[in-house]
């Protein structure tokens, strides 16, 4: 998941950066409106958490923003949003829940519970109402980060995980190579040419040659044949 943060207070925000990147995910900072707007006119990301008290403005201009789709280029204006903030007032959780935003949570917080509600939001996003996903034999559980196939353990990195997680939640769409490093990696990662295809290649020799295919010249996918959600 790439995820956007847009927060003023660097502590908060670095802290944010690392354990999010702990759990796997691409995350960007970026410390106000205006650097907000510009990541999300030059990223797609995943998933923005929102800080409301902004050092150039509030945070609910680059929700609206964001939700009237009309400004060029347009940024995907269903990308899901989580309020972070300090305002624990009932009027300002409906403000923002009624401006568009798709949860909110008060400072402080606990990391694992807006780890959880970022996967939940990602799962709606998605169209998806279980947590775990199936494919064949495969078993994937995001939150623990976990592939299971024909009942066993297989053991991913992190990147391999992620992989899989992008192409299974798109299935059977094809996503190219550009469209895979844009969803995993963040500005300050750096990228070997050809990254993506050894990821591919561990994983089709720890999951099968049939989990993923290649449409050459365009990119990877998950035949949909046996694509189906876990109960």
């Amino acid at each position: 998941m790439r995820v956007l943060v847009v927060e003023d207070d660097e502590g908060i925000a670095q802290g944010l950066q690392v354990n999010l990147q702990r759990l796997g995910w691409a995350v960007d900072v970026v410390p106000g409106v205006a650097g907000g707007w510009a990541a999300l006119c030059a990223e797609p990301f995943d998933l923005v958490l929102l800080d409301l008290g902004l050092a150039d403005g509030d945070g609910t201009q680059l929700l609206g923003r964001l939700r009237a789709g009309t400004a060029k280029p347009l940024p995907d204006r269903q990308t899901p949003v989580l309020i972070m903030t300090a305002r624990d007032q009932v009027a300002s959780r409906i403000a923002g829940l009624d401006l568009g935003a798709d949860d909110y949570v008060t400072k402080p917080f606990d990391i694992d519970e807006l780890a959880a509600r970022m996967r939940a939001l990602r799962r709606r996003a998605m169209g998806r109402a279980q947590s775990l996903l199936s494919h064949g034999d495969l078993l994937i559980d995001p939150a623990a980060r976990t592939v299971a196939r024909a009942g066993l353990l297989v053991e991913l990195s992190a990147r391999e995980f992620a992989i899989l997680l992008a192409l299974l939640e798109v299935c059977p769409r094809v996503l190219s190579r550009p469209q895979i490093e844009a969803h995993l990696y963040n500005w300050d990662q750096a990228l070997e040419s050809n990254a993506i295809e050894v990821h591919v290649h561990h994983l089709r020799k720890k999951l099968g040659e049939d989990v993923i295919r290649t449409l050459r010249g365009v990119g990877y996918f998950v035949p949909a044949q046996s694509m189906e959600s876990a109960t």
